[in-house]
């Protein structure tokens, strides 16, 4: 009996490539090497980013899923360890 699944469509990410948003890093990846911040719920990896900063970033890559990105400017005010 053959069973029948519709594919899942993925919308388009609300990202582009290159271009630069801001947000809050909200958590650490597994690896713990970059921060996670999401963008209309689109999980984007900023390189460097930690916890609770508020950054600015350029996107590097864009898959179906997740994107990755770059800190182009710190928050003023976020204090460093």
């Amino acid at each position: 009996m053959a069973y029948y699944r519709p594919r899942r469509r993925f919308r388009p990410p609300p990202v582009e490539l290159g271009k630069e948003y801001e947000a809050e890093i909200g958590e650490m990846s597994r690896k713990g090497d970059a921060g996670v911040a999401k963008i209309q719920g689109f999980v984007i990896f900023v390189s460097g980013a930690k916890v609770g900063q508020r950054v600015k970033f350029k996107i590097t890559r864009v898959g179906r899923r997740y994107a990755t990105a770059e800190v182009v400017q710190e928050e003023a005010g976020e204090e460093e360890d």
